[in-house]
């Protein structure tokens, strides 16, 4: 299923999109998507059980906000240097573990809302990247197939990066991860058995219609199953807690001098195969 919220931001309401394409309500059978539904799975069987029938009412688009796929999101779990050709261009050595990092759940906004140039900012960055929604607890996970089958489904992320904040700063990474409007998510929760193979997707970005990555999921260093694996050893992963894995090659800071990091009035384009499609303008916050 490929699930979605929709509406102004703060009041958005649960929708599918059907295999024909079109938009369906589901505000008649679920509150939102969120963990409580991901954890359900009853109410999901409901869902899917709707969407066969045909019958969920038909929501018309024109002109309508997608916002982010999950709502009330309670962590988003980071891992930094996860591709081998990002690894290579930014000359950083292959980590022996999964680097983790946090962005807070208030940085993420819909796949095609603006995202702000923080003030003083002079190396704002891209990153295209596969989020992961978790749909079960999970501790101390003990293989990849215990860590998939706590996967509830996938979507696109966008790890917008400030560098300077990031590395010149001092301290962790954080201050470059968490400005505001730095991680747009979606459009859709494309459920796990939509997507059998997380190894095997390709991503692309694109500014200003340039392409500047093109990548795939089979140069993650560490696969998308050890990484949930590995995380769980260290924290409890609720249902609606995301991971973003990383991003390939192809991010300004990789690129020579001078960098072409972002400035407002830029318009940033990615997608994910079978997880789609983001646009966001870049405006100074």
């Amino acid at each position: 299923m490929k699930l979605l919220r929709v509406g102004t931001a703060g009041a958005e309401r649960p929708a599918l999109l059907d295999r024909d394409g079109t938009l369906r309500d589901l505000s008649g059978l679920v509150t939102d998507i969120d963990g409580a539904l991901l954890a359900d799975e009853a109410a999901l069987d409901r869902v899917r059980a709707a969407a066969a029938s045909g019958e969920l009412p038909v929501v018309d688009s024109a002109g309508l906000r997608t916002g982010p796929p999950v709502g009330r999101i309670g962590k988003i779990v980071c891992i930094g240097l996860n591709y081998h050709d990002h690894a290579r261009e930014t000359g950083a050595d292959i980590p022996s573990e999964p680097i983790i990092f946090f962005k807070a759940a208030d940085t993420v906004v819909g796949p095609d809302d603006t995202v702000l140039v923080p003030r003083k900012s002079v190396k704002t960055d891209w990153e295209v990247e596969l989020a992961v929604v978790i749909g079960r607890t999970a501790r101390y996970l003990g293989s990849h197939e215990e860590a998939l089958a706590h996967v509830a489904g996938y979507a696109v992320s966008h790890d917008v990066s400030e560098r300077e904040f990031q590395i010149e700063r001092g301290g962790q990474w954080d201050k470059g991860k968490n400005c505001e409007t730095f991680n747009p998510l979606g459009p859709w929760l494309v459920t796990a058995d939509e997507v059998p193979d997380p190894q095997a997707l390709s991503l692309k970005l694109s500014v200003n219609g340039e392409p500047k990555q093109d990548g795939t999921t089979a140069e993650q260093i560490f696969p998308v199953a050890e990484v949930v694996r590995y995380v769980s050893q260290f924290m409890t992963l609720y249902p609606g807690d995301v991971i973003n894995t990383g991003t390939p090659a192809g991010v300004a800071l990789g690129q020579p001098e001078p960098k072409p990091y972002l400035r407002a009035g830029d318009v940033v384009e990615l997608e994910i195969a079978g997880l789609g499609r983001q646009r966001q303008e870049l405006k100074d916050a």
